[in-house]
């Protein structure tokens, strides 16, 4: 872009003597001046829609300025910058580009892989510092009780002995048996012939459910986290 600039001081010549050789106007003169400002104009950009090459400069604006003034990258990045200070997390859905590459600024670290995000709460103890982590994938199983049931069955039943015996009749009383009452009196060994009970115990302790693994989790979405450390 070249500025205007005159070659010939043409008011000087106003107040030369008459008769001076410099006094008079020349047609070169004239023509050099012309010739400048046909240089000047056209390496100047038009007021409507005008296309800028090389690298425009221009003066940076102040952080907040929502006039109409033109941006400068300067201003831009400084923006960009103040939108994420040191601390702010950036996520992206589909790519994982490092945001210091992406946005041009700023050291940034993968962050929460595998986590999802929870709000500070300064009157909970699982969530009153920053970063601080918790939870389990794998389902934590509550203390409970499981009732047993049991159910008995006792049928009847009976026992018999086998062996053999003497009845005696006697006219007199013989010991406790008076006369012409009668006794058995065993003259074998009794045997007690073994029984089944019958008695039968059935106990049922139902269980239900399906495995704990990775079974704590929330609803979810998968997406790139980063954090800006500097």
């Amino acid at each position: 872009m070249s500025d205007y600039t005159k070659s010939t001081n043409f008011a000087t010549k106003d107040n030369l003597s008459s008769g001076n050789a410099l006094k008079i106007v020349k047609g070169t003169e004239i023509d050099t001046e012309f010739n400048n400002i046909a240089t000047a104009i056209s390496t100047k950009a038009d007021l409507a829609s005008p296309a800028f090459t090389g690298t425009p400069t221009g003066v940076t604006q102040s952080a907040g300025n929502n006039s109409t003034a033109l941006a400068t990258t300067a201003f831009v990045q400084a923006a960009l910058s103040a939108l994420y200070p040191v601390g702010s997390i950036y996520t992206n859905a589909t790519s994982s580009t490092n945001p210091g590459t992406s946005l041009g600024f700023g050291t940034w670290t993968a962050f929460g892989a595998g986590r999802v995000m929870v709000g500070f709460n300064a009157s909970n103890t699982l969530f009153d510092t920053a970063e601080e982590t918790g939870g389990s994938a794998d389902s934590i199983v509550v203390s409970h009780t499981h009732t047993a049931t049991s159910t008995v069955t006792d049928p009847t039943h009976s026992h018999a002995s086998s062996g053999s015996s003497t009845v005696i009749v006697g006219n007199a009383a013989v010991g406790n048996v008076p006369a012409g009452g009668s006794t058995v009196v065993p003259t074998g060994n009794n045997t007690l012939l073994a029984a089944s009970t019958g008695i039968s115990v059935a106990t049922t302790n139902a269980s239900t459910g399906v495995s704990g693994t990775n079974t704590n989790y929330q609803p979810y979405i998968t997406v790139y986290m980063w954090k800006r450390t500097a």
